[in-house]
């Protein structure tokens, strides 16, 4: 049988899932659910959503209601009669009168192996609390958050390099095809669902720009679980003293370094090692590649301290990602 498909998402992770199934011959995409567009970045310009961009290039119908609380919004959707809701960081809570529509329901894909990191940032959690193993979940909707009963689940390994645009790019080829595995079980009458252990379920809340702070009295792995799950966004940062004024450093995910020398304090630069700056964590040294002054372009850990620090092993080359060394600190 060929499946009538109402898609609902909005960020990067749900236009590669749309992608997958766009791709997939047992079924029709009738519309497209995406957020309102929403004004970013500086110029605060209306910016379509990914998932918006893919359907409009596919000359499929978009749908952007606020919610569904109006009449209107659930009679458009009863309209379209979707045989299945296909729904993937969609934004939106849906409500039962929702999830009844559909004469075989609605299937979530969801970034982590439920019932654990249920919630909006499964990935970067994972990766915060130092878990060596995420997944994929296709659940069947209820009213609950992430609570439905699962229809296919299957792990990913998080390798200690991996970060949380890493493995947000993996699963989300991998919930694409997972997510096309269930519809043809589906049509095959072979899916079957699996309730979830709720004793065992943890929650996984929004990001927050201030959790990307970091605070070097902390062991050096747990800094680096954080650097790795905050990255792309929002960044991992930390306050830097230099001559009278604090500069905001953006730094990116290195790896750990080896015994602190005797008498260094957590947060102090150690100099170059490898080409990577080390700087002092509660136990062992940390090894950062690429800093970010606050107003200036990322620049490599050799550039920052030719130009901050005045340890110039190259300096030709270093001075031209930098600027010139600033003698004050290079006391330092």
């Amino acid at each position: 049988m060929s499946l009538r498909l109402v898609f609902m998402g909005t960020p990067e992770f749900a236009a590669t899932v749309l992608e997958r199934v766009l791709r997939w011959d047992g079924g029709e995409v009738v519309a497209v659910y995406t957020q309102p567009d929403r004004p970013c970045g500086r110029g605060q310009v209306c910016k379509p959503s990914p998932v918006k961009e893919l359907a409009l290039a596919r000359d499929l119908r978009v749908l952007q209601p606020v919610n569904f609380k109006a009449d209107a919004d659930v009679d458009e959707l009863k309209a379209l009669a979707p045989d299945v809701l296909l729904v993937a960081a969609y934004g939106l809570i849906l409500p039962q009168r929702v999830l009844d529509i559909p004469m075989h329901g609605a299937v979530n894909v969801h970034a982590s192996l439920l019932p654990k990191y249920r919630g909006a940032a499964p990935i970067q959690r994972v990766i915060l609390a130092g878990e060596h193993a995420t997944g994929i979940t296709i659940m069947k909707m209820e009213a609950g958050l992430d609570s439905g009963p699962m229809l296919l689940q299957r792990a990913l390994r998080i390798a200690d390099y991996d970060t949380a645009q890493s493995i947000h790019d993996e699963l989300a080829a991998m919930g694409g095809d997972m997510l096309v595995e269930a519809l043809e079980l589906l049509c095959q009458g072979k899916l079957t669902a699996i309730p979830q252990d709720h004793s065992k379920a943890t929650y996984a809340p929004k990001l927050e720009k201030k959790e990307g702070e970091i605070d070097w009295d902390q062991p050096a792995e747990d800094i680096h679980n954080r650097v790795r799950a905050m990255h792309p966004w929002p960044g991992a940062f930390f306050s830097w003293r230099r001559n009278d004024e604090s500069v905001r450093l953006g730094i990116q995910p290195g790896r750990l370094g080896g015994p602190l020398p005797p008498e260094a304090k957590p947060g102090e630069f150690l100099g170059l090692q490898d080409s990577l700056l080390a700087i002092a964590c509660r136990d062992r040294a940390y090894l950062v590649p690429m800093l970010q002054p606050q107003g200036k372009r990322a620049m490599p850990a050799t550039a920052f301290a030719c130009g901050y620090l005045g340890n110039c092993p190259d300096l030709a080359s270093a001075c031209a990602e930098a600027g010139q060394p600033d003698q004050e600190n290079a006391r330092n």
